[in-house]
């Protein structure tokens, strides 16, 4: 009997690591189609019904919108199915405590508050042609439990793969620095948002960026637009703080883990900026945004990535005597 239950508990444990890896890819997919609905204008798609599509399970003879829409949240849908796996195989392999259980578990609660964000957007109206304000605050709220996914999927991914969990306390420094980059990450990818936003609704004034800004800030302007600015401001100084950081991390918790990540980082960094300053030069095309989205969706990825190897340096210095346990 022991057996045959040890056999169904091994084959779990060969499919945990993979199927944590193809949800975070999974999802960066799914985030990347939601971008697609919101340049195409299809979040009405399915009017202002959610969950249901205009009133009912399956819509029928459905427009491109709707097809687009709808399509959205079937993969939404999935990611949740996946989401619950993960979960159930967590809890099948691991043992009582580890940290893969609650990364599943975490995973889980933030795609059913994307989906509900979501739902909210729907039923306030706050898709397609919508200029309300509100839209703008949505939008970043959805942003940022996105980057939030996905850093959760990230370390139940690494957790699952036999990496350790980070002490969170009692890091000086290194903590403070690297949970600012992260939450000044978080803003950023809000403006972010609400910059794409504007880009959609208002589109950029014929002649130079100057034109948009002054537009943005006329008197007929909407708050939408006043805050389109605020992203590239905000980029150029989160940029040289993570230029920043990756130094300070390297002096700090010399290793090759933390070297390697923090190479990684800035070079995601120059190209973001790249893409930032060719986004506005051609007026946000929407292929553009996309690029824009999935590099900044690596990024956020690759910084979280730093600070996990900034966080468990002294553990793995310790592990490999380094450092003695008590220090």
């Amino acid at each position: 009997m022991s057996g045959t239950l040890t056999v169904p508990r091994a084959v779990a444990g060969a499919w945990l690591p993979r199927l944590a890896w193809a949800a975070l890819i999974y999802n960066v997919l799914v985030i990347l189609w939601g971008a697609v609905v919101r340049i195409t204008g299809a979040g009405a798609g399915c009017g202002e019904h959610w969950p249901l599509c205009n009133g009912v399970v399956v819509p029928q003879s459905p427009t491109l919108h709707t097809v687009i829409e709808f399509s959205h949240r079937l993969t939404s849908g999935a990611s949740g199915l996946l989401a619950i796996g993960l979960v159930a195989l967590a809890f099948r392999v691991t043992a009582r405590g580890h940290p893969a259980r609650f990364g599943a578990l975490l995973s889980l609660g933030l795609i059913i508050l994307e989906g509900l964000v979501g739902g909210v957007q729907v039923l306030l109206g706050l898709t397609a042609d919508s200029t309300d304000p509100a839209r703008g605050f949505v939008q970043g709220v959805h942003l940022a439990n996105t980057f939030l996914l996905l850093g959760a999927l990230l370390l139940t991914a690494l957790w699952v793969s036999g990496a350790p969990a980070p002490r969170l306390r009692a890091q000086g420094w290194v903590g403070a620095w690297s949970y600012l980059a992260l939450g000044l990450l978080l803003v950023l990818g809000m403006a972010g948002a609400v910059t794409a936003l504007g880009d959609l609704l208002f589109l950029p004034a014929d002649g130079t960026p100057i034109d948009t800004v002054k537009r943005d800030f006329g008197a007929t302007a909407s708050v939408i637009e006043n805050l389109r600015v605020l992203h590239p401001m905000l980029a150029v100084l989160v940029s040289a703080f993570l230029v920043w950081l990756g130094v300070f991390l390297r002096r700090e918790r010399p290793g090759a883990d933390v070297a390697r990540w923090s190479g990684v980082v800035w070079g995601l960094v120059a190209a973001q900026m790249a893409l930032g300053f060719l986004n506005v030069a051609l007026k946000a095309p929407g292929w553009m945004q996309l690029s824009h989205l999935l590099l900044a969706c690596v990024l956020w990825l690759a910084t979280v990535r730093l600070v996990y190897a900034a966080l468990v340096a002294p553990q793995a210095r310790a592990a490999s005597g380094g450092l003695e346990v008590g220090a």
